[in-house]
């Protein structure tokens, strides 16, 4: 039977619950959502961050250090994919002010392992106290089940390829971050 709506299909909306509809047309309102989201997101962040010199590349190195504390500066290359040159002069400058720890390790002294200081973990959950606010506000709009929804579509974005290691590491800091009891 023929499609009887009489709108070009590039200027309807997509049906959620038809991926069909889209024939490869470019998904205009998640895409642009997710760049407005993204803005929103690092907004808080970036003014605290911005008032100690320091940019979105400075709160990437704490918010792993803090999670990972112990991390070997190659495993934080890896993670954040960017280059040892670029990481040199933050984590330099993260240094220098006192908020990240380097160093060597027990059995490898060549290995540089990585923690925040009192004064960047300080600083580390500064920072990811304004986040979760913004995403507690999100998820409470949503209702039940939005946490578990958010966490599956966003690993869904995820390179299937880099899944697994994504979860590992995110397991890993939440077990040791669990209080001892």
């Amino acid at each position: 039977m023929a499609d009887l709506n009489l709108t070009p299909p590039q200027n309807r909306p997509a049906s959620a619950d038809n991926p069909a509809d889209r024939a490869g047309d470019p998904i205009w309102d998640i895409i642009e959502l997710l760049f407005f989201a993204y803005r929103d997101f690092v907004s808080d962040p970036d003014d605290v961050l911005t008032r100690l010199n320091f940019g979105r590349a400075h709160h990437r190195v704490l918010h792993f250090v803090n999670r990972n504390p112990g991390m070997m500066v190659a495993d934080l290359l890896e993670v954040l994919k960017i280059t040892k040159q670029s990481l040199g002069r933050v984590l330099k400058q993260l240094v220098d002010e006192g908020y990240v720890l380097q160093k060597e390790g027990e059995n490898d002294r060549r290995q540089r392992l990585l923690f925040v200081t009192p004064k960047g973990e300080q600083l580390a959950m500064k920072l990811a106290g304004l986040q979760t606010e913004r995403i507690a506000r999100a998820l409470g709009e949503l209702g039940p089940n939005a946490h578990e929804a958010a966490r599956r579509f966003l690993t869904a974005m995820i390179d299937a390829d880099g899944r697994d290691g994504v979860q590992k590491l995110i397991a890993r800091a939440d077990r040791a971050r669990r209080p001892k009891p």
